[in-house]
């Protein structure tokens, strides 16, 4: 009898140390930025890019700005383009589009965030945008970072 409850206690024991391992993993969690290239279609001016954006940081931006590349359908590069995502508040999500002039969107296959040339807010440190920055698509253009 005194087994079977030692068992028990012992397996009740490891539960609660996995569940809390499991809670302070996920408040460990890096806070970051997303960018999602949520549509790419074609403009007056050329291609216009949707992109939904989205921070996690504790801290408010009162500026980020990522450089982009384009690359067309052999992988090469297109162009290269510095947009401006103007503020993002923490805990908030925005919708931001572009327009690249003289761009055709069927020729984008995909796009690489290469920099945060801004990443402004007090107390935030300049890295902070490109660290733990989590990117992905809804369109059929990918997105990486």
């Amino acid at each position: 009898m005194t087994t079977h409850l030692f068992r028990f206690a012992l397996s009740s024991a490891v539960a609660v140390l996995l569940i809390a391992g499991a809670a302070a993993a996920q408040d460990a969690a890096p806070a970051g930025l997303t960018v999602e290239l949520n549509e790419i279609a074609p403009s007056e001016k050329g291609c216009k890019l949707t992109f939904v954006a989205g921070s996690a940081l504790a801290q408010s931006l009162s500026k980020v700005s990522f450089e982009f590349v384009l690359f067309d359908q052999e992988g090469r590069v297109e162009r290269m383009a510095v947009l401006d995502f103007r503020d993002l508040p923490a805990g908030k999500t925005k919708v931001r589009q572009f327009d690249l002039p003289g761009t055709k969107c069927e020729a984008v296959k995909s796009l690489l965030i290469n920099d945060a040339p801004a990443c402004v807010g007090e107390g935030v440190d300049k890295a902070a945008c490109m660290t733990g920055l989590k990117t992905g698509s809804k369109s059929a253009v990918e997105l990486k970072g």
